[in-house]
């Protein structure tokens, strides 16, 4: 239920053409909550007015709009909103250039008093955020446009030279410093490499500058990716994610060693990098040697990700240099061997692992074995666990409901995309029933839900699609299991097939 003063701050809001006035005689105490109220209001020239005269050090779009997700779950629009996104840009763009232009402006009435803008953690509308949503790479986009923009009038004014003053000594004195600094996760691939670098390169003398905290970059060169790495700051980095890239084993030799240079990196994530030591060819061995020794020089890391990368009986050369335990471990679709999963439950990782993703992986034979003893050993720790689209039968998860039983801190189970009957996923359902975390479930549908004539036996990866479903079967063994979670207490757990809305969880948030 909303506060009072939220609801008076939504009528406030709601009267554009009074609320500059009003803005004379506001305590600063008021500002936050008549930002969230225009935020979910959509009242983007209140926003302007507020962000111009903003009282606070730090304007944080999470923290603001944290109290907010009760209105916008259910609103396909979702969070942020491009409009309104975009207004608090303009805004600080604005501030900035009469800032610039009339640096007593403001002192009559307010002065702004922002030098950080917080655009962390907003989520990514790029598949559902409709019209009204602003992705990941549209907002990266604005952000390095308005920082150009900044920069090119500010080069345009020392060049007039309009603001400059005489020193005591004759000297041309120079203004005192101001700016404002953006935190922000930044999305590039080759359509917006220019812009983000351009803007980048310019944020030793802009006074709007680009800072990054995870950095993803899709469909680059390796010469445009090391460019973009060598102009990032180097103490925010938290994540780099290059994927799509056709990095191959030598472009990865090329762009790791700049990963040094990032004292903070957690997370690196290498999907679909063109990796496929299967494929050998001279000078197989000593790249992936080389590229074993640039991660083991990343101290810090916590999390890596080689999905799609064919790594078949060479995982132990990968990871043999890394001197600090891996956290989160995905090996989606890496051709694994069971020397693989063996040299893995014996290293030092095992004890720390809290995120494993083995999905595309045959589990109906060789794999299984080592796969229990591996659950074994990371059973204390584990909290996500994804076995998606690995031909698991109703007798394979029968043999591995002992050891995913042993996993006593599981949160997430991943299961999509297998070929369980309705009765496998209710004893499933009730032996995991007593791991008092597993909060979801992504089940696959069921084999005696689909129509007979559309069902085909399991090949490539095993992925049998929803269109083959018959709808009245599936809702019956939906109703099931979900009578079954309330029989036994369990109510608080989502089971679902829903995989587009139950993601994995990032790393960050486990």
């Amino acid at each position: 239920m909303d506060s009072l003063v939220f609801l008076c701050a939504r009528r406030l809001v709601s009267h554009e053409s009074d609320f500059r006035r009003a803005l004379t005689i506001l305590p600063n105490e008021l500002y936050p909550v008549l930002f969230s109220a225009a935020f979910l209001d959509s009242r983007t020239l209140v926003m302007r007015d507020l962000v111009a005269v903003w009282p606070f050090p730090v304007l944080s779009f999470q923290r603001l709009l944290a109290h907010l997700d009760h209105h916008l779950q259910h609103r396909p629009k979702g969070l942020p909103r491009k409009l309104c996104v975009q207004a608090t840009i303009l805004a600080i763009v604005t501030h900035l250039r009469q800032t610039l232009e009339e640096p007593d402006r403001g002192v009559r009435w307010r002065r702004c008093c922002l030098r950080v803008l917080d655009m962390m953690d907003l989520p990514d509308d790029d598949v559902h955020g409709g019209p009204e949503g602003m992705s990941l790479w549209s907002g990266t986009v604005a952000l390095a446009k308005a920082c150009l923009e900044v920069s090119k009038h500010q080069n345009e004014h020392l060049k007039r030279g309009s603001k400059r003053r005489k020193g005591p000594s004759g000297a041309l004195e120079a203004p005192q410093p101001f700016g404002v600094e953006i935190r922000a996760d930044l999305f590039v691939n080759s359509t917006s490499f220019g812009v983000l670098r351009d803007a980048l390169q310019a944020n030793a003398t802009s006074l709007l500058r680009l800072r990054c905290r995870d950095f993803h970059a899709e469909e680059l060169s390796v010469s445009s990716t090391v460019t973009l790495l060598d102009c990032l700051d180097a103490c925010g980095v938290r994540r780099v994610d290059l994927r799509f890239n056709n990095l191959g084993l030598s472009g990865l030799c090329v762009v790791l060693p700049h990963l040094t240079r990032f004292p903070n990196l957690l997370s690196l994530r290498l999907p679909y990098s063109n990796v496929d030591v299967r494929r050998f060819v001279s000078g197989t061995d000593a790249s992936l040697r080389r590229l074993a020794g640039h991660l083991g020089s990343l101290s810090g890391l916590k999390e890596l990700n080689f999905g799609s990368s064919r790594l078949s009986g060479n995982l132990q050369y990968l990871l043999s240099d890394l001197q600090t335990p891996l956290e989160s471990l995905e090996l989606a679709f890496c051709s694994l061997l069971p020397e693989d999963l063996n040299y893995l439950q014996h290293s030092l990782h095992a004890p720390a692992l809290r995120k494993l993703d083995l999905s595309g992986h045959d589990f109906t034979e060789a794999l299984l074995q080592p796969l229990r003893q591996l659950l074994e050993k990371i059973s204390a720790s584990l909290l996500h666990l994804d076995l998606m689209e690995c031909r698991l039968t109703d007798s394979q998860l029968d043999e591995l409901l002992p050891a995913l039983c042993r996993c006593s801190q599981l949160q997430c189970l991943g299961l999509f995309g297998n070929l369980f009957s309705t009765p496998a996923l209710k004893i499933l359902l009730e032996k995991t029933v007593a791991l008092p975390h597993l909060r979801l479930v992504i089940y696959p549908y069921p084999l005696d839900c689909y129509i007979t004539d559309h069902l085909r036996p399991p090949s490539g990866s095993g992925w049998f699609f929803e269109d083959a479903v018959d709808r009245a079967r599936f809702t019956a063994a939906k109703a099931e299991l979900c009578q079954l979670l309330v029989k036994l207490g369990r109510s608080d757990a989502v089971w679902t097939t829903n995989l587009p809305r139950h993601g994995a969880p990032d790393y960050f948030d486990l």
